[in-house]
């Protein structure tokens, strides 16, 4: 149908459910944000027209460099949209 759901339980907070739904022609791109240092992380996020960016890792992950390379590899070539790296 073109939608995407995205769901997820145990956010904090006093809402603990989150379900966000939007339009597949609606997705930008898929943005990879690396921050070397000390605290190094790379996040990938979901870039939704009209809205905030959707992070779809988690910052404690730790995923090396190639694990979100391919994981924003694959969302990007399904999704038919660009990577963005920042």
């Amino acid at each position: 149908e073109g939608i995407v759901c995205i769901f997820r339980w145990g956010f904090p907070g006093k809402n603990r459910r989150i379900f966000l739904r939007f339009l597949m022609k609606d997705i930008q791109s898929i943005r990879i944000e690396v921050k070397e240092g000390i605290y190094a992380r790379h996040v990938l996020y979901m870039e939704i027209r009209g809205q905030r960016a959707v992070p779809l890792t988690r910052t404690d992950e730790n995923l090396t460099p190639r694990e979100i390379e391919q994981k924003a590899a694959e969302l990007a070539y399904f999704l038919r949209v660009p990577i963005e790296v920042f």
